[in-house]
């Protein structure tokens, strides 16, 4: 029997800067979810990357911010997406919303959509709340949708986080934590088959 494509590779962040996250615990555990899967995650921490607000004048001015570049650069080289997106009032992150902005533009005589199209993504999500982050991961279906991203039906919306990860950052319930492998399982399977 011939070995399988090469390892999907899969960016994996969550959408949110604050050192004690809950989404970007869930973020991590998605990555090693993802490699007991047979993927190659990437996970990457916002905060590392900072960039000013979305402005036209400022891009035509300077052209994009040179994180914005590595974030180009670094997205290009993989097949997939898993985002943890925090709900803030019941809408994703400005973080992540500007994120994706300054990642769609366009550079150097490329469309900014052409990096993002044929990707495959999961999504997540976790809140103090009892709905876990849901409203966020249908507006970040919705945003991923409308530049080209083929977003799973799976998903997990992790209620009341703050007791939902143990002392090391993983979740308690396993229930839980299958709904993820499950997810990520999907995730690296299906970008395996499209691979080949």
């Amino acid at each position: 029997m011939t070995d399988r494509q090469p390892h999907p590779r899969i960016l994996v962040f969550a959408g949110s800067t604050r050192a004690g996250s809950y989404n970007k615990r869930l973020a991590r555990q998605a990555a090693e979810s993802i490699e007991r899967a047979g993927g190659r995650p990437t996970f990457i921490d916002l905060r590392d990357h900072p960039m000013p607000l979305y402005d036209g004048d400022l891009e035509a001015e300077r052209g994009l911010p040179e994180n914005a570049l590595v974030l180009r650069r670094g997205l290009a080289e993989h097949d997939g997406l898993l985002i943890a997106s925090p709900e803030y009032n019941g809408f994703i992150t400005p973080l992540l919303k500007n994120t994706i902005d300054w990642l769609s533009r366009p550079h150097q005589g490329e469309s900014g959509l052409a990096l993002f199209a044929g990707k495959l993504a999961g999504v997540v999500s976790a809140s103090p709340g009892g709905l876990g982050g849901l409203r966020s991961l249908t507006l970040t279906r919705q945003l991923l949708t409308n530049i080209g991203v083929t977003v799973l039906p799976d998903q997990l919306a992790v209620a009341r986080a703050a007791e939902a990860f143990d002392d090391r950052g993983r979740l308690i319930d396993d229930g839980q934590q299958q709904t993820l492998d499950a997810l990520c399982q999907r995730l690296v399977d299906t970008l395996h088959r499209l691979k080949a």
